[in-house]
Parts: C-alpha cells; structure tokens; sequence
C-alpha cells in the first residue's frame, strides 16, 4: 500500500502543473458525472470487501460482484488512464511485477486483475486474507482518485483527446481479454467502456452528438446480443461500430473547433482511429526533437544501408542481413557473423521497428540511432566504425546532394547524424498496406471468410492480442504507445520440446528473476516472410508456433518455466481454428 500511495504522490504534483498549464485553452469542464461514477465505485468496492470480511459467500456471489464493480470501473476507465496512468497500473493493471530495471527493483501488482486471480475460476479459503488486502488497497487507491477529481479541471481539449484515446483502446485492449484474462467478461465490459462516451453531452449537444449517441446505443446493443467471449466477431464491431464512433468523435470535434492536445502523440489526435491512413507518428519514438524524420533524411539512410564500406571488411552492409525481399530479415535460422559462425540470436525484422520503445531481442537500446551503432560496432556483425566511416561518405561525391537534402545546415556527416539517417530509414519501413489493413478502411474483401474468422480466433480464444497488440501487432502497449514490453513463454532449445532455450534474454542486462528467459515481443506484421521464427529461431513454420502456444508455451509442453508469463493452460483451438488463425497472420504482408 505504502509503495502505491508513493508513487501516486511522486507524479501528482507534476499531474498538476501540466493540468494547470493546460487550462489555457478552453474552459475546465464540469467533473460531477465522472465524480459520481467513481463514488459508485468505490461504495460498490466497500460492499465487496464487507462481504468477504463478514461472510463465508460462494464463488459465485464474489464473481458476481467482481463483475459488477468492473462494469463500473469501465464507465470511468478513459478518465482515470488519461489523467492518473500510474496509479491506474495498481488498479487495473497486469497481474504482474512492475519492473524498475534501472534502479533493479521491482512492485508487486494490486488492483482488479489480482483480485480476479484469487477468485476466478473458484475462490479458496485460504485466499480470504490476500483478497482482503487487496480490496483494501483498491479501495485506498481510489479514494485518492476521487479527491483528485473533485479538485483538476478537465478541459474540453483533454475530453476529446482521453476518448479518442479510449477508441483505440477499446479496440486493442477491451475486446481481445487483456484485462480479463479469467473471468473472459471483456464483451460485457464493452458495453459499458461505450458507455463512457456519453458522458460528452453535458458539453457538446448537438446532431452530431445525437448521432453519435445512437452509435453508442447500437453498438451496446450489439455486445449484449453477441456476449460469448469467443464467438463475438471483432471484425464487425470494429468495423460496424467502434470505427464509426471514432469519426463520429472527429466530426463533433471539428464542429466544436477543439483545438488537439500539446503532446508528443504516437497516434495522430486527428484520426477517427489507430487504423486509419497515416494515424502514426514515428517522430513519437525518436530520443531527441532533432532526429526528426524527414523524406530526404531516409533517402540518404537507405544509401547508407546499402553501402558495404559500413563493415570493416568492406563486404558487409545493413541489407546483408535485414534483406527486403525477406521483410527486412535474413532467412537464417540465427544470424552468422562476419567469419561464418552462427550468432545465438535470429534476425528480427526492420518493418514497423519504428514503433517501438526498445530495440534488440533483449531490449538493450532505447532506440534506432543507438541500435544502428551497435550494430556497426559489434565485432561479430559488422565490426565497423562510424568515425572512420563518415570520412568516406564526406570525401564521396555521389553523397553531397542527398547530404545537402537532410541536413541543409550541414555540409558534412558526422557519426550521430549517419546514425539519424539509417534510423530514419527504417522508421520509413512502417507501409501498414497489408489486407487486413485495406480490410479495416473499408475494402471488405480484402479478407475472406477464412481470414476474417483467423482475426477473431487471434484477437479471442487464441489470445495472441493480449500481447501482440492490434494494430501493430508487437509489445507496445496500446493506445498511448510509452512501453514496450517483454514476455517469458518458455522457448525451447530445439524443436523437439525437450529443454529450455539456454539464452536469459533480458535478464542478461538486468539481473531481476521475473527478466530470466524474456525477450521482447516482436511484431507479427510480415510474419509470414520472416520464419524461422522466436528469438533463436528454433520453429520453421507457423504451423509450429501455433502448436506451442496452443499447448501452453514451455510449460505446455513440460519445460520447467518458473517464471512463464505466457498462461500455461491449453488454448484447445481446434485444427479448423489453427488453421484460420494463421490465414489471418498471412494478411499482415506488406503489400
């Protein structure tokens, strides 16, 4: 409770300061609904914790009021992620150690997905005390959040940005089970996450509101007809509803002449959705405003790419490795050094790096500019030197003009600039053309039946979305896009299953337990031209990784894997759903 009271302190006094600074542009708007809403929480809360402190109740009876105080959490959802993000991990965050690498540490979790373990799929006795504990932390929790809305305003500029936001969310995180991994409640919660958007009408009455209200009121309906976690089609909720809403918020937005919010956004504050045209930002990932990404900066990054006098030996370039045709992978097994000698590691894909927060397998760079250079640097790979190399480039004629081009103020390459120009080429390899992406803007036959039912399998039973997050299909956590995230799932050494990969991953870098065995989780845009696939490309089909995630990952199959973090319980998709399921991972090719 004490760390959770201090972290919450540790960001309120900056919380405030960007409020106030905020407030600048239109009028703070009425907290009275959103108030009132968080009081039903929080006395619905006191009545789940009197329950178990007073009475022996079945698990039906804590299940039924679990349920019923997430619906609640829901309504307010948007409110609590936009202004409060760090004391919304201990209330509805993962059931997992928040990790503090830098300073080697770690907290425990708290909040609704740590209560919804200690009584779903049945609640024990012995549980009683932990449950307990963690209601009251809850409980504490959002008290602080209710005091803290009584008094910040929220201006209309914030309204439209923390719904916009909310779409987005709903999208990746409230229909594939995310937050509800046990209780598999998420379609219900749905509904009431649309609800939210209501809340709106105090400001902005008008045909478009009323517009949008109907969209709201169809889409509810919609998810309390088809309420089975499995069986819910996501594609035609997505498409048919939440995207509607989404422009319909635009729209009323527009009318309204809301200005966007003054920040560093990954997705456009001008986009119905994350899955429209050109709704990211790469500048949102770059380490410095001065590596801003510019056309002319990733032409003179591809040239550099291509340019063999990168390695030491000079016959070895960036392509050589990352090669197009193969979606910017090598097809090897594990990557091969420059003497021929297989690297531990396979070669990860370029495409969509961009949108990411950490770079390698093991996360060890922050970003592109740092990744290229340890690359280039490393003895095995490239065995290069960027000194020595921006001689070359500033003594060529062939690269003055595109030179020029990037950098106008400049009349030469230095070592970080030749770093900013490959990154921003690869930062140019986000297309995000493949057919599910035509599906989403419209072009309905862009994805079969087959396909579409492949998105619905990975999206719910299968629960790939719960870590490959929609629409970028990687571990940056959706809709702000801050984090990207790592996962223990208990590779193997060989194909055959019989022992664990002997690579600690990130755990290499940060000696924390929970970092043992983790690697980052890649994207899966393109996967079908990247095989082989996992960190040590131990499968060569995608009809094997679907096999082990199925069974449950390492621990599925009979690895000992303390600290999988991958659910361990057999999906049991049947042979018509594996198959459907890695159809929908074909359509994630680039065009």
């Amino acid at each position: 409770m004490k760390k959770t009271v201090v972290l919450f302190l540790k960001y309120l006094s900056l919380f405030l300061l960007v409020m106030s600074m905020s407030c600048e542009k239109s009028e703070p708007q009425n907290n009275a609904e959103l108030v009132a809403q968080l009081t039903q929480l929080i006395e619905a809360n006191q009545r789940f914790l009197q329950l178990v402190e007073t009475a022996n109740n079945s698990s039906k009876e804590f299940q039924a009021q679990f349920k019923k105080n997430r619906l609640l959490y829901k309504k307010v959802e948007w409110a609590i992620e936009y202004f409060a993000p760090d004391t919304a991990r201990f209330i509805n965050g993962p059931a997992l150690d928040e990790l503090e690498v830098e300073e080697n540490k770690f907290l425990p979790p708290n909040g609704f997905q740590v209560i919804e373990e200690l009584i779903f799929p049945q609640y024990l006795a012995e549980n009683r005390k932990a449950l307990i504990a963690e209601l009251k932390i809850l409980n504490g929790n959002l008290l602080q959040l209710k005091r803290q809305f009584e008094q910040i305003p929220i201006t209309k500029e914030q309204l439209f940005d923390a719904h916009q936001l909310n779409v987005n969310r709903l999208i990746a995180l409230g229909i594939t089970g995310f937050d509800s991994p046990l209780a598999q409640h998420s379609i219900p919660e749905a509904a009431a996450t649309l609800q939210s958007f209501l809340v709106l009408k105090q400001q902005f009455d008008s045909p478009t509101f009323t517009a949008l209200e109907k969209k709201v009121r169809e889409s509810q309906s919609y998810c309390r007809a088809h309420n089975d976690f499995n069986s819910f089609d996501r594609a035609e909720f997505i498409l048919r509803f939440v995207q509607p809403i989404g422009v319909l918020l635009q729209q009323l937005k527009m009318e309204q002449r809301v200005a966007d919010v003054d920040r560093n956004a990954a997705v456009n504050q001008s986009v119905a959705s994350f899955l429209a045209p050109n709704a990211f930002n790469v500048d949102a990932f770059i380490p410095d405003l001065q590596n801003k990404y510019s056309e002319a900066k990733a032409q003179l990054g591809e040239a550099l790419f291509y340019d063999t006098d990168l390695a030491g030996n000079g016959n070895r370039n960036c392509a050589s490795c990352h090669q197009p045709e193969r979606a910017f992978t090598d097809g090897l097994k594990t990557n091969v050094s420059l003497h021929g000698k297989s690297l531990p590691r396979n070669t990860p894909t370029l495409t969509y790096a961009a949108l990411q927060n950490a770079q390698f397998w093991d996360l060890r760079q922050s970003d592109l500019e740092k990744q290229s250079k340890d690359v280039i640097t490393n003895k095995d790979e490239m065995h290069g030197d960027l000194a020595v190399f921006s001689k070359k480039v500033n003594a060529s004629k062939k690269y003055a003009k595109l030179i020029k081009a990037a950098f106008p103020k400049e009349e030469q390459l230095d070592p970080a600039k030749i770093q900013v120009a490959i990154a921003s080429y690869v930062r140019s390899l986000t297309a995000f053309n493949s057919a599910f992406d035509r599906y989403f803007r419209g072009e309905t036959t862009a994805m079969n039946a087959e396909e579409r039912a492949g998105f619905n399998v990975f999206a719910g039973k299968a629960k790939c979305a719960t870590c490959h997050f929609i629409p970028v299909f990687n571990g940056t956590v959706p809709p702000v896009f801050a984090k990207t995230e790592q996962e223990v799932i208990g590779t193997p050494a060989t194909a055959a299953n019989k022992q664990l990969s002997p690579d600690l991953g990130r755990y290499a870098i940060h000696q924390l337990p929970q970092l043992r065995n983790a690697f980052k989780t890649p994207t899966l845009r393109n996967v079908a031209k990247t095989a082989p696939y996992m960190h040590n490309g131990v499968y060569s089909s995608l009809e094997q990784v679907v096999d082990f995630y199925n069974r449950g990952g390492g621990v599925g199959v009979g690895l000992k894997v303390d600290n999988q973090t991958l659910p361990s319980d057999p999906l049991n998709l049947t042979i018509q759903e594996q198959k459907q399921l890695i159809a929908f991972l074909k359509t994630l090719n680039d065009r």
